[in-house]
């Protein structure tokens, strides 16, 4: 583990109000909500909710749709609250809404816990009991377990703390079925082993910053060596994992000739992250603009398997709706 506590300057609300920007508005509110993360989690519960078997009437799917979205919001601003002393520091978080003195801590911490209550109050009396379990161990799993515990204890924060980001389609396949069937649990592994490699590329171009503020990304207790490494396998492991849908039935033979395209292409970005590395643990122009890249067509790739999970099940439900 980093021990980067003498380096660090702890969140002081006073200087905060010195600044004089301290004047939130909606869109500050708005921003604790991390819209972007909470995007992606009602997308791919979405795919959930519509790959399962059964019907769910309209205003019931919108509840659990709506309830995760919340849940998602809630999990973010507690996120924001527990970690204003870091983000103030970081480049890439500076300009969020508690570190910028918009949103007082207390504030978020009272909007997460609220926000928290109502969207599994709302889960269990409008959907169904095991949905809203589920809702419940994911907001507690990403604020308490991945935020408070891991993130700072070990370089397994991502690998563990992916277990939150991959249960929104399993969250949606429960709101339709009350169940986590086998199915539901094989969209939970695509997430889960695209985690890694996913928030390492950014690890890798940000190393430092993660360095500054005590920590212990994989690049900052293992070296940049061991990470590239790890990438690579854990993206060539990801490929079998992706077009398992396939073979259970729930994605389309376009599907399997989309996902394996994708994970070829997934695994290209991690070889030659791993090839411009050199064995060095300090990387070059070249290596950096490589794992910037592979950062963001893993964000392309996961869009693109669900969307079409997406567009086949949606157009299923429509049909059967018509």
């Amino acid at each position: 583990m980093v021990d980067a506590s003498s380096d660090m300057t702890k969140f002081d609300n006073a200087e905060i109000a010195k600044s004089g920007l301290g004047i939130a508005t909606a869109s500050d509110y708005f921003a604790l909500l991390k819209p972007g993360v909470m995007r992606l989690v009602v997308f791919t519960a979405l795919v959930g909710l519509l790959a399962a078997p059964g019907a769910i009437h309209p205003l019931v799917a919108f509840a659990a749709i709506l309830s995760i979205a919340v849940g998602a919001g809630a999990s973010a601003a507690l996120n924001m609250w527990y970690d204003a002393d870091i983000d103030v520091l970081m480049e890439r978080t500076k300009g969020r809404p508690v570190p910028m003195g918009k949103v007082a801590p207390e504030e978020a911490l009272n909007l997460g816990i609220t926000l928290s209550l109502l969207s599994v109050l709302s889960m269990m009396l409008m959907v169904n009991l095991v949905a809203a379990a589920l809702l419940a161990f994911t907001i507690f799993f990403y604020a308490v377990v991945y935020t408070m515990y891991l993130k700072r204890r070990t370089p397994q924060n991502i690998v563990i703390g992916g277990v939150a980001g991959a249960l929104p389609p399993v969250i949606g396949w429960a709101s339709v079925t009350g169940t986590v069937p086998l199915e539901s649990l094989a969209l939970f592994a695509l997430i889960f082993m695209w985690t890694p490699p996913h928030f390492w590329a950014l690890s890798l171009v940000r190393s430092d910053e993660y360095k500054k503020v005590g920590v212990p990304m994989m690049t900052v207790t293992a070296g940049k060596k061991s990470t590239r490494l790890q990438m690579l396998i854990y993206t060539i492991l990801l490929a079998p994992v992706a077009v398992l849908p396939y073979f259970i039935g729930i994605g389309s033979v376009a599907y399997l000739a989309l996902a394996s395209l994708l994970s070829v292409t997934f695994i290209g970005f991690a070889v030659r992250v791993w090839w411009l590395g050199d064995g060095r643990e300090e990387e070059g122009a070249d290596a950096n603009r490589a794992a910037r890249s592979m950062f963001f067509f893993s964000i392309l790739y996961l869009f693109l398997l669900f969307l079409e999970l997406l567009m086949e099940h949606g157009i299923s439900t429509l049909r059967a709706v018509l």
